[in-house]
């Protein structure tokens, strides 16, 4: 059975930069991209960015271009996301997700297995 749990949530002010990390078990996880979501009080949950199996490939939300980072180690079957920049819009439960193939995906019907989720908070 696949199982992702995220880590690294936390308060932090805005400016600050936060770097969340799921570690994956029981998959092939080199098979499979990778994607982090978010999901805002009173909102639906989005994509944040997400990673091919080969780290070759990634997209990000307009939201944070150009303030996060989504990388693999797939040695240590984990996957990050630094987020630098922080604003109070980025608060949101951040949710990582195993695609069901090994290419970069926005759409969440291509994620089959998803984490628990990790609270970000960022205070003005």
């Amino acid at each position: 059975q696949v199982q992702l749990v995220e880590s690294g949530g936390g308060l932090v002010q805005a400016g600050g930069s936060l770097r969340l990390s799921c570690a994956a078990s029981g998959s092939i996880f080199g098979s499979y991209a990778m994607g982090w979501f978010r999901q805002a009080p009173g909102k639906e949950r989005d994509i944040v960015a997400s990673i091919s199996r080969s780290t070759r490939n990634t997209y990000y939300a307009d939201s944070v271009k150009g303030r996060a980072t989504i990388s693999r180690d797939n040695a240590k079957n984990t996957v990050y996301l630094q987020m630098n920049s922080l604003k109070p819009e980025d608060t949101a439960v951040y949710y990582c997700a195993e695609a069901r193939g090994p290419f970069v995906s926005r759409s969440q019907s291509d994620y089959v297995y998803w984490g628990q989720g990790t609270q970000v908070t960022v205070s003005s």
